[in-house]
């Protein structure tokens, strides 16, 4: 796929006519925990998000996700507003603690039916599902053992996604295996800002490997069962030296790089660890739970890989500096706080970044790829005024990154989609409500969904197929 491209006297392409390919697919991401509710109905088990977020001081106010946006229960609702956006295709998570509440063992029928209606009703819509098997919600029960430490997790993960797909692989084309590893395994692992709440760089590399291994393990199942398009959803780092002309900046980089990206996306597409990156993960014990043949397991072939993307990150050499508790063996690195424009949460906001990521792992691994999340938070609400929510800051971000991936189309990146984080306002994990991503405004105390003017613009980005 490829846009049309003119060339500006500088030599740098522009986009020209901003039209997408025929065929490009337009749509919004959810996440189970963070919209079902229902945390305690229909046979569904605890899940380390229930757990985590009981505990004092974990999730702002002492949020938690009991209720959410009650989507178990209005999801026909939710279904009728993405049929009036327009959107082709709605990408949401299923809770395993749903479908085997201990994570293992017998099957909850009931939790399979919810989903199960969910995605005939999106199916009746005209609205494709796009299912991610695992978006953060590990039933308690594997965490009581070990969790993502535990090599047997992994194998676990294999028999819950042969169990989704038994039930729903006759109308679901798109599976992903994880969404953003490198959060479950270094922020719940290592810095301990997520579910489940450990800092241990040791655990955050077993953590990593069994993530990994458990994708291969569940992409090969997937496949034997006939599964038409497997995935796994990274959240890579757009990493960059400070100062581009300091080789201690631009070994900063490589090395944030190296446990940021590389370790996911080299054992993915290449079938191996890079050697820098197992000595970092070797000063933080034995790496005796890589077993032989793993890698293997890893490189499990995938149709499209999904790419999350929200904000730069820019390093430098600063010898003296503690490593950060999310980048294991970055000593001596610095971490440039955000400048220029910023998100509500806190993002700096430079779409030029997306463009070079996504020309960097199309011309590093060919991988197709799609945006599975891209988005902004911002604290809008509905103006006294007009009853209506004006949220232009998050257009102007959706318009940004949608230029940033026609620059890369134009690049020849292979990119077939890109769905909007979020289609509606929800539990941000640590933030709980206190953060805003959504298209559709939920006021959290009626449970009513308002579209906001940034929904309005994205639908009719998606009737053109493109921007103005």
């Amino acid at each position: 796929m490829t846009a049309t491209v003119e060339v500006e006297s500088s030599g740098e392409p522009r986009t020209a006519g901003l039209r997408f390919p025929e065929g490009f697919v337009w749509g919004a991401a959810t996440a189970s925990y963070q919209i079902e509710g229902a945390v305690n109905e229909d046979g569904r088990g605890p899940s380390i998000w229930d757990t985590f977020s009981r505990t004092p001081g974990r999730v702002h106010r002492g949020h938690t996700g009991d209720v959410a946006c009650d989507h178990y229960h209005r999801y026909v609702d939710d279904v009728a507003l993405m049929k009036d956006l327009g959107l082709a295709a709605y990408r949401f998570s299923v809770a395993w603690p749903r479908i085997q509440p201990d994570g293992t063992g017998p099957v909850n029928t009931r939790g399979l039916d919810f989903y199960d209606r969910l995605t005939d009703e999106l199916i009746g819509q005209g609205i494709d599902p796009v299912v991610t098997l695992y978006h953060w919600d590990l039933p308690q029960t594997l965490q009581d053992r070990g969790g993502w430490t535990n090599r047997e997790t992994a194998e676990a993960f294999a028999e819950y996604a042969q169990i989704v797909h038994a039930r729903l692989g006759d109308r679901i084309n798109t599976w992903t295996t994880l969404n953003e590893p490198w959060c479950s395994a270094y922020l719940g692992y290592g810095n301990g800002v997520h579910a489940p709440g450990i800092q241990d760089p040791g655990s955050t590399f077993k953590a990593v490997h069994h993530l990994l291994l458990g994708h291969g393990l569940a992409a090969r199942a997937l496949r034997d069962a006939g599964a038409r398009t497997v995935s796994i959803t990274l959240n890579p780092t757009a990493v960059a030296p400070l100062d581009p002309a300091n080789p201690g900046d631009v070994d900063a980089a490589r090395i944030v790089d190296g446990v940021g990206n590389r370790i996911f996306l080299e054992p993915l597409f290449k079938g191996e660890y890079p050697a820098d990156v197992r000595e970092i993960m070797a000063r933080f014990g034995d790496l005796d739970y890589i077993h032989d043949g793993d890698e293997a397991i890893i490189n499990a072939p995938i149709d499209v890989l999904g790419v999350n993307y929200y904000t730069p990150t820019y390093v430098s050499a600063k010898p003296g500096t503690p490593a950060a508790l999310d980048t294991p063996g970055s000593e001596g690195i610095a971490f440039r706080k955000p400048v220029g424009p910023i998100t509500d949460i806190g993002w700096q906001i430079e779409p030029a970044a997306l463009t070079r990521l996504l020309n960097r792992i199309h011309d590093d691994y060919g991988v197709p790829m799609m945006i599975t999340e891209n988005g902004a938070s911002y604290g809008d609400g509905p103006s006294a005024e007009t009853g209506e929510v004006h949220d232009t800051d998050r257009i102007d971000y959706f318009d940004g990154h949608l230029r940033a991936c026609l620059d890369s189309l134009s690049h020849g990146v292979d990119l077939r989609g890109y769905f909007a984080w979020s289609l509606m306002d929800n539990f941000e994990w640590a933030e709980g409500y206190n953060k805003r991503f959504g298209l559709v405004h939920v006021d959290y105390a009626t449970q009513e969904r308002l579209p906001k003017q940034s929904a309005k613009w994205y639908s009719a980005v998606i009737r053109r197929n493109g921007l103005e």
